[in-house]
This record gives structure tokens, sequence and C-alpha cells, in this order.
């Protein structure tokens, strides 16, 4: 996929898709890389006594996968500016999240481009994560 370039960006622009397979491991790595050691996102009978089915990613994987969503549209020159995110329903594992976006505002700034998104990911189970972003990329690139 090439970077998104913002002269040729429109409003309504679709972001590509971007489904991220969930397993317990991507789980549970990213709990413990993310320095969250709460059980529910590492052991599945704790989890079960909380009412859950399964182990649950937390929020800070969440944030990651978000920018990863946008940085990966965006290319090695985006920066992510502003990341508001609102949390739906769980995700487990055996899932996919699929990350659908779309350019909501464009505008000139201090030399660069400032795009603003709007995203969702998507499970069978409806919306796990909703937000909205500020990217900025070159004017020129």
């Amino acid at each position: 996929m090439s970077p998104a370039r913002f002269a040729d960006l429109t409003v309504g622009d679709e972001l590509p898709a971007l489904d991220v397979p969930v397993t317990a491991t991507l789980i549970a790595a990213g709990a413990i890389a993310t320095r969250d050691f709460m059980p529910v996102h590492h052991d599945r009978d704790y989890a079960a006594l909380q009412g859950a089915p399964d182990i649950f990613m937390n929020i800070l994987s969440d944030t990651g996968y978000c920018s990863r969503f946008l940085t990966d549209w965006g290319g090695p020159d985006a920066m992510v500016s502003r990341l508001a995110i609102r949390l739906g329903v769980p995700v487990f594992p055996g899932h996919t999240m699929t990350y659908t976006g779309s350019v909501s505002a464009l505008t000139a700034a201090d030399g660069l481009g400032v795009v603003e998104v709007g995203f969702r990911a998507a499970t069978d189970l409806g919306d796990h994560v909703s937000g909205s972003a500020t990217l900025t990329l070159p004017l020129d690139g």
C-alpha cells in the first residue's frame, strides 16, 4: 500500500480496511508489553470469574492498534497528533477486528497537511472501538 498523499486526499475518502485476527497470545502479549498485569487479560479462569467468556484485550493495546491502522495508511511521514477512542464490546480470542475509517476534514497549517479521520474497529459482536484522530502529512509528498 502506498502512503497517503495530502494533495490526493478529499473529505470522504475511505481508508483501506485492516483485519487483526485476535488470539490469546496477541491479547496476553499486548497486556504484558503495556505492563497491564490485570488477570482478565491473561488468565481465562479469572476472566470467567469476572463474568467474561474468555480473556479480553486491554485499552492500551487498542490504542496501539488504532495508531497502527492510521500510520499504515498515512505512511512513514504521518504523525498522529490526537487520538480519541471509545470502547465498545470486548474482543476475545477467535474474533477478528476489522478497522475501517474515512477522512472527515482536511486543512493546511504550519507547512503540514492536517487530516481528520473517523474510524472504528468492529467484530461479529459489534463495535469494539470507535474514535477520531488527527494526523499530519507533508504537503508535498
